[in-house]
């Protein structure tokens, strides 16, 4: 209901006048607020969806929450090149894999589709077990995790008197992710698009072989 003030005139009943702050915006008119506001939902009801530009291929940091795609179409064994000094890892062509078996930078790697609890995406790598069978306990807590991780949230943090990762859980009631909904090959294709090796002369090749 509208605040009203009395204004007396002499030999006059008083007029009820509606206050500034109270008063109904005029008909028809461009700038009431009510028309200006955005809604909740303004993004969906324009059709606008987020474009997938960036994929960082990485470890999650310790503060993160992090879920893994529970699709088995989004994870991929491979193989893939990694400089630890560069902090760079590339993806490598499936003929190169025999010649490059003894190149110590290279292996067989698991490649996970997560995300964090602020919706950025990203490829999670993490070392298989090698020819023999073998693995250490910082790569096998770390494929314990993103097993884990598949349809729940969890931290992941390095423990080094432990010599593996802890593993963290939570009852908290955390929405589920939105997962974009992406092929999957168009998030390798957007993470290893300057970083596919697919001949013995890409320069990363030759400057292991030391020719550059």
């Amino acid at each position: 209901m509208d605040k009203l003030i009395a204004t007396e005139v002499p030999g006059e009943e008083p007029e009820e006048v509606p206050t500034a702050e109270s008063a109904d915006p005029p008909p028809n008119n461009p700038f009431d607020p009510r028309r200006l506001r955005l809604s909740q939902d303004f993004a969906a009801g324009l059709g606008v969806k987020k474009a997938l530009v960036t994929v960082p291929i990485r470890k999650p940091p310790r503060e993160w929450w992090v879920q893994v795609h529970p699709q088995e179409d989004y994870r991929l064994q491979t193989g893939l090149l990694e400089l630890k000094e560069d902090r760079e890892i590339y993806l490598v062509e499936p003929d190169l894999w025999p010649e490059l078996a003894t190149e110590a930078t290279f292996g067989p790697r698991a490649l996970f589709t997560a995300l964090n609890r602020q919706g950025v995406l990203f490829l999670w790598p993490l070392r298989l077990p090698g020819p023999d069978g073998r693995i250490d306990e910082w790569s096998r807590s770390a494929l314990e995790a993103a097993t884990m991780a598949s349809g729940r949230w969890v931290r992941v943090v390095s423990n080094m008197s432990l010599g593996a990762y802890e593993v963290f859980t939570t009852e908290a009631a955390i929405p589920a992710p939105e997962w974009p909904v992406v092929p999957f090959d168009q998030i390798l294709k957007t993470a290893f698009r300057d970083r596919f090796i697919d001949s013995f002369d890409h320069p990363v090749l030759k400057r292991l072989r030391g020719e550059v």
